[in-house]
């Protein structure tokens, strides 16, 4: 089992400077590559582009511009980007370090969203994740993806209708929609970690081994995980709500609050998980426990029976002169005595196992 990897790499070095820029995560694809979609109620125009620079027409139409940049390792590619929006170096910085918490933060042109992405790896069995960055600004937004993975597919499609509310509506609704998406996939990674809980319970029930011990501790640590990674997602979400941003409308916040409560049952769900896990690692040591009192119970039992039968093949294995003592052991020298000796252990022992079957300890 390979432990659960927080951070990629080591962090910035201590005592750097605010808004250092340093990629801390692993390389995930060769190229940055950059998707423009330019859009209104009217038209949509989907675009890769090269340079930033020929995005600059639709970012300064009065249409909806989305731009979506996959790959966080190319540090000069990314600074173009960040210097024709005007980032503040504290974003730019957030967005290289994969190691984020989720998060809201204001600035004087933008709002900043961090938040993570995760999946469920069904080849592996593993839990996968990436961090997404997400910019809102004025009739623009900016998302920042560690790989090229169609995460937001959904709501391309979703662009793509000429009649989806996406279309008429503005750009704090597609950084809704994109948050939405993340935290959709949240459920379906519920679903299959809830699957492989179901099949711990019935290894449980049936005759757990090592391996189920194995499977019980690795969903723990994939569960942890989780928490860990969408908790921070819920004070993140309760911030846009409360907090007033010229970017975001009251409007638009209706729907903020829904994806916040989503957010609160994938949380409750998670903490319910966390419950049923501890009650599996309680369900298996109870059973360890069980298996080895079984055990123990039978060689006890055992040694019970043979105490008697020992007592008497001590007495006479006793190596006594008949002759010599004046307490006589006439079964020493008896013609009989030999088979009488093994027939009273004989009894003594059919006795003391019909004795534990009555009282129900065989």
């Amino acid at each position: 089992m390979q432990p659960l990897k927080i951070f990629k790499s080591q962090p910035k070095k201590p005592g750097a400077a605010p808004g250092t820029v340093q990629h801390i995560g692993e390389k995930r694809v060769e190229n940055v590559e950059i998707q423009v979609y330019d859009y209104d109620a009217k038209h949509i125009e989907e675009v890769s582009i090269d340079s930033i620079e020929d995005c600059e027409p639709y970012v300064k139409s009065p249409s909806n511009t989305w731009i979506n940049i996959q790959g966080l390792h190319d540090i000069e590619k990314l600074k173009n980007i960040w210097s024709q929006f005007d980032l503040h170096p504290l974003i730019q910085e957030d967005i290289v370090n994969t190691s984020q918490r989720a998060k809201m933060e204001q600035y004087e042109n933008c709002v900043y969203f961090v938040m993570r992405m995760l999946w469920y790896n069904t080849d592996e069995q593993t839990v996968e994740g990436e961090q997404i960055s997400i910019i809102l600004g004025e009739n623009f937004v900016l998302s920042f993806q560690e790989s090229d993975q169609p995460i937001f597919r959904p709501v391309v499609d979703r662009l793509n209708l000429s009649k989806s509310r996406i279309r008429s509506q503005d750009t704090d609704y597609l950084a809704y929609a994109i948050i939405d998406t993340i935290t959709d996939h949240y459920f379906s990674l519920l679903g299959a970690l809830a699957e492989q809980m179901e099949q711990i319970e019935d290894q449980l029930l049936d005759d757990p081994d090592e391996d189920t011990f194995q499977a019980i501790h690795e969903l723990r640590q994939k569960i942890v995980f989780c928490r860990k990674s969408v908790w921070p997602a819920r004070d993140m979400l309760n911030s846009v709500i409360r907090n007033e941003s010229p970017f975001i409308q009251e409007s638009t916040k209706i729907y903020f609050r829904d994806v916040y409560d989503h957010m609160v049952q994938i949380i409750d769900n998670i903490d319910n998980y966390r419950d049923l896990i501890l009650s599996m690692h309680d369900m298996y040591m109870s059973h360890v426990s069980n298996k080895m009192n079984e055990v123990m119970k039978v060689l006890t039992i055992i040694a019970t029976i043979f105490i008697p039968l020992t007592f008497i093949a001590g007495i006479y294995g006793m190596n006594f002169d008949p002759s010599a003592s004046p307490y006589n052991m006439p079964e020493l020298s008896w013609y009989w005595g030999y088979p009488t000796a093994w027939g009273i252990m004989i009894v003594v022992g059919i006795i003391m196992v019909v004795y534990f079957k009555r009282k129900g300890w065989l």
